[in-house]
């Protein structure tokens, strides 16, 4: 909680346009997902990354074209902030013509060039370390960036990437968006140790950043990816972030004093409040653009796919 309330009085630091900009792309991206749910135009679930959508910006900035990211059952921002595509994304999701990969894989499960996600946890850190080790011997000073949380840390899959990751030396970046629950369990309640604890028990440099400012989770994270490539070893870095919205479509069982404390945490408020004309115009932007997204997904016909 100290953290928090350090955090809720440090004073943001000027955000560019493109930052601010693909940041609520995002917001209003999740958004507009909900909201198809509500009106039945959206079958299936999803996982939105409401309240997380800074940390991808931040990190996509450190990326080469040649990076490889694995991303997560949450990850609509991961790829919107690696590749500017919502319209194939929510074709993907929707299962409409010019889905990013043919509507087969839906909202948890997309590949595209150098961009891979799983609905399974834990499941994405084994690849990456094979994919970081292929990187290694044939592109040396590129990583694979592999996006967790902190619930998975419970899956065993996590600690033989890690302990393999170590021993290989290869580059990978993990990057843990701590939200502090596990779909609804908090935390404290399924998490022993830390993190922290956990990386150190096989020598794997870790670094954790409370912060919503996205210029400081850059200016933190981009000497750990300097590591990472230069020394062939994997990092762990560990950003305190907020779930301001459900664990999938409805399904919150926070009470309202944590979800009281998840709103406080999360970063759209703060940037409106800093940067009310900047946060104005460009919500209005990406609120209009994400509008017009959803127009056009909304009347193409249903994605086909045929086997090879």
């Amino acid at each position: 909680m100290v953290g928090v309330i350090q955090e809720r009085v440090r004073a943001l630091t000027p955000v560019a346009d493109v930052d601010l900009g693909r940041m609520l792309r995002i917001r209003h991206f999740e958004r507009a997902l909900l909201l198809l749910f509500e009106r039945g135009q959206l079958n299936g679930t999803t996982h939105t990354c409401l309240g997380q959508e800074h940390v991808p910006v931040a990190v996509s900035a450190l990326l080469h074209p040649d990076d490889y990211v694995f991303s997560n059952h949450r990850g609509h921002g991961h790829f919107l902030a690696r590749h500017d595509e919502p319209h194939a994304l929510l074709a993907e999701i929707m299962g409409r013509a010019g889905a990013v990969c043919n509507g087969v894989g839906g909202s948890q499960h997309v590949y595209h060039e150098r961009f891979l996600s799983t609905g399974v946890q834990g499941e994405s850190l084994p690849v990456a370390v094979g994919v970081a080790l292929r990187l290694k011997r044939v592109t040396p000073g590129r990583l694979a960036c592999a996006y967790i949380g902190d619930g998975t840390w419970g899956e065993g899959s996590v600690y033989e990437a890690l302990n393999m990751a170590q021993l290989w030396r290869v580059p990978l970046l993990v990057v843990v968006e701590h939200n502090r629950i596990a779909q609804s369990t908090p935390t404290t309640a399924q998490l022993s140790g830390s993190i922290a604890g956990r990386a150190a028990g096989f020598g794997v440099l870790h670094h954790r950043i409370e912060s919503v400012d996205v210029n400081v989770i850059r200016a933190e994270l981009a000497p750990l990816a300097a590591v990472v490539r230069s020394e062939f070893r994997p990092v762990v870095a560990e950003i305190a972030v907020r779930r301001a919205g459900p664990h999938s479509k409805g399904d919150d069982t926070r009470t309202p004093e944590e979800l009281r404390e998840a709103a406080e945490g999360d970063w759209h408020p703060r940037y409106a409040e800093a940067f009310p004309e900047q946060f104005a115009r460009l919500d209005e932007e990406q609120r209009a653009f994400i509008a017009r997204v959803v127009d056009d997904v909304l009347i193409r016909p249903a994605s086909e796919w045929e086997r090879p």
